[in-house]
This record gives C-alpha cells, sequence and structure tokens, in this order.
C-alpha cells in the first residue's frame, strides 16, 4: 500500500474510528503533504497515528488520536500565568490520521514515516499523537532521515528496548531499540521514568549494553525532578537535534489510569513538567504522546493530562 496510490473513497482506509471528528484545539486541517505543509507555513504539526496492533496488555491506545484531540477543546492555547499564546507564537495545523493497515505493522510503520517525513520536510515539527508505543518508530526513522545522528529523551515507565516481541521487530516494546537502528545516537539517548517492578531483565541488558543514560523513578525521587530534567539536558543536548517520545504510562495510574499498562507509585504531572523546563536549551525537532487508552478511563483525566502535557511541551519549545 502506498500512499501515493488513489485511495477508493468507499472503501475503509485504515480504521472505521480514525480520522479528525475535529481537529486538536480548533486549528486549520493541512494534508500531510510538504507542499501543503509549506503554503500553510505550518511550524507545528500534529498528527494521530491511530495504531495499538503490537500490544502485548489491554488495548484501546488505537482511540488515542480521537480521545485526545476531543478533549484539547477543554483547553486554551493561552496562558494567562506566562502571557504566552501558543496561536500567537507557532503556526499550528492538524494533519488528520496516518490511514493505518490493522495487522500489518510493517507496512503500517513504511506509510507512517513517509507521511512523518512530508512534515518534516514541509518545515514543520511533527507532534504524534497514539497509537501504542510502537508508533514512536515510525517517527524516529522520519527524524532520523532528516537530521543526522539525532538524540532522544523517553519518558515512560518501560525501557521499551527489547529487540523483538516473538519475532515482531516493530512492537511497542521496542522503539528504543529501533530509534537506534535508525541512526538515533545512544550517547545522546536517556530513558527517563524507568520502574524497577515493569521491566523484564532482558531490557535493562540492553539499555547497558547501548550505553544508554537511564534516570530511574527512584532517581527522581531521590534527588528531584529539576535535577534529572538537568541531567536529561546535559546527556541529550550533545546530539544536535532531539526527538521527545512521552509514554503517559509513566505517569501515575492515578494521573492516567486509561492507559495499558498503568503505573502504581509512578511520576507526578507536576514532576513531568518540572523535567521538560529543563529541555528549553535543547533543539527539540518533534514529539510524541502515546499510549492513551480513552476506553480504559471513564473519568477521561488520561486525555486531560496528555492535552496538559503537550500545552506544556510547545510552551517549553517556544521559551527556548
Amino acid at each position: 500500500m502506498s500512499t501515493s496510490v488513489p485511495m477508493d473513497e468507499t472503501m475503509w482506509n485504515g480504521l472505521l474510528h480514525s480520522g479528525i471528528a475535529g481537529t486538536m484545539f480548533g486549528l486549520p486541517f493541512v494534508p500531510p503533504q510538504k507542499e501543503a505543509i509549506e503554503t500553510a507555513r505550518a511550524e507545528v504539526a500534529f498528527i494521530g497515528f491511530p495504531f495499538d496492533s503490537t500490544q502485548i496488555s489491554r488495548t484501546g491506545a488505537n482511540y488515542g488520536p480521537r480521545g485526545i484531540r476531543e478533549h484539547s477543546s477543554l483547553f486554551l492555547t493561552y496562558n494567562a500565568t506566562s502571557d504566552i499564546d501558543l496561536r500567537e507564537k507557532f503556526t499550528m495545523v492538524d494533519c488528520g490520521d496516518i490511514p493505518v493497515i490493522p495487522g500489518d505493522v510493517e507496512n503500517t510503520m513504511r506509510i507512517a514515516t513517509e507521511m512523518i517525513g512530508n512534515i518534516i520536510a514541509g518545515g514543520a515539527k511533527p507532534v504524534l499523537l497514539g497509537g501504542d508505543h510502537s508508533v514512536t518508530i515510525g517517527g524516529a526513522r522520519a527524524f532520523a532521515k532528516h537530521h543526522e545522528k539525532p538524540g532522544l529523551i523517553l519518558f515512560d515507565t518501560h525501557y521499551d528496548t527489547a529487540d523483538d516481541i516473538g519475532g515482531v521487530k516493530d512492537s511497542h516494546c521496542c522503539p528504543i531499540t529501533r530509534a537506534l537502528d535508525a541512526g538515533f545516537d545512544p550517547r545522546h539517548t536517556v530513558l527517563i521514568g524507568i520502574s524497577g517492578w515493569l521491566n523484564p531483565r532482558t531490557e535493562l541488558e540492553n539499555a547497558k549494553k547501548h550505553g544508554l543514560t537511564v534516570i530511574t523513578l527512584d532517581e527522581i525521587i531521590r534527588d528531584g525532578a529539576k535535577a534529572a530534567g538537568k541531567k536529561a539536558a546535559d546527556i541529550a543536548g550533545g546530539a544536535s537535534d532531539v526527538y521527545l517520545t512521552i509514554d503517559i504510562d509513566a505517569l501515575d495510574a492515578t494521573t492516567a489510569p486509561g492507559t495499558c499498562v498503568p503505573t502504581a507509585g509512578g511520576m507526578m504531572l507536576r514532576e513531568m513538567f518540572e523535567i521538560l523546563d529543563q529541555f528549553k536549551a535543547l533543539n527539540i525537532g518533534g514529539f510524541d504522546i502515546v499510549e492513551v487508552a480513552p476506553s480504559l478511563d471513564p473519568t477521561k483525566v488520561t486525555q486531560i493530562a496528555a492535552n496538559r502535557i503537550i500545552l506544556e511541551t510547545l510552551a517549553m519549545l517556544k521559551r527556548s
């Protein structure tokens, strides 16, 4: 399947629930094409990736993009504390959803890499709305094609350094390994918030083998969020361009219950914001937020938290 081949509009293109019922923050829709991005002079482009076919735990993250967009209507893009209006600071657009192929990880990632690459080639920073954590693989591959030896920062309760899951290489357990395969520099790759009770020994060993910097949840609790953020910024800052990936399950289960593997005793939102604030000097060229599963959270606080993270991250980028 190629995005350059016309699709039968009477047939399903991906998932029945994909596509935008409303855009992020009511932004204009622009198709994920280089020329369209350039014409819109977009600096930030949201794109949904409603895919969770590699999930090994509870499912539902394929509804993440729709749930995040829906709850973006609860927020302004203006912050009255800092007097920052993101609509004035950035030209932002929504590029809709990537047309996934259910059950076909390889071709879905190929399509995603092409579409996200179009956004980068058009001059915008991509913001991916997942989807399980495999969606980062498409984002990382596109990013590495446009940036030489980039760095990466991960927020997660898991290492995500598996080489494969049952022979599947593009699994949501493998995004860090696939990013390294794509050309990300392990010397400038940082994993933040890792919890001891939710990871296999092999993923710890893989992180050590590749020489990745790991800032555990215990370290954040012991030394504080600001110190963790500074440490991460120092490591990732050695790369000219950085990709940021945020798994919502890095947060405590009381803040983010609607995720496939909720974390008891995880990071708090304020800790995440304090860490993010230390990244102002980094050249972050794109980011994603993944593993939001609306069907697993009747309270909808997970989608609300995801939107706040997106806003805080964009505000941090504009203060840099």
